[in-house]
């Protein structure tokens, strides 16, 4: 179970880099929050960490950015990463045209934004990652 607590914007790559140190085999992270709650932000940390010197944005219209990095950490080795933003998806057929299995099952990091869209093809083993705001502004990251 991973339990993070990012108290500002200043303290997102710390948060980023003990999210990284939790994420062990895993390689699917559906983020679930309200718009706002701060998930493209938390990738784009967590992706900046990995070593990402592209620009990262949010593939809100482009549904899926994939990243480049060389970052060789003792426990996986990182050379690509797939971003995913299904905020825009009205079918899941639109999912299946695009070759979801080929992302979601090719053993490459990936970090999916607005999974509850797609939900019914979700690896079982998407780790299911919250962000919500807390009343103080901070936010807090958690699995269950």
């Amino acid at each position: 179970m991973i339990s993070i607590r990012i108290q500002d914007i200043e303290h997102i790559r710390e948060a980023a880099r003990e999210f990284i140190n939790q994420i062990g085999d895993r390689r699917v992270f559906a983020f679930y929050g309200k718009m706002g709650a701060g998930k493209t932000t938390f990738v784009k940390a967590i992706c900046e960490e990995l070593g990402v010197e592209d620009v990262i944005t949010s593939p809100t219209f482009a549904i899926i950015n994939e990243y480049s990095t060389n970052v060789q950490r003792s426990t996986f080795n990182v050379q690509r990463i797939f971003h995913f933003d299904f905020y825009r998806i009205k079918k899941l057929e639109e999912v299946y045209d695009m070759g979801y299995e080929d992302y979601f099952y090719s053993g490459v990091l990936c970090f999916i934004e607005w999974p509850e869209l797609i939900e019914d093809i979700l690896p079982e083993d998407a780790v299911r990652v919250s962000i919500e705001e807390q009343a103080d502004g901070s936010r807090r990251v958690f699995t269950e």
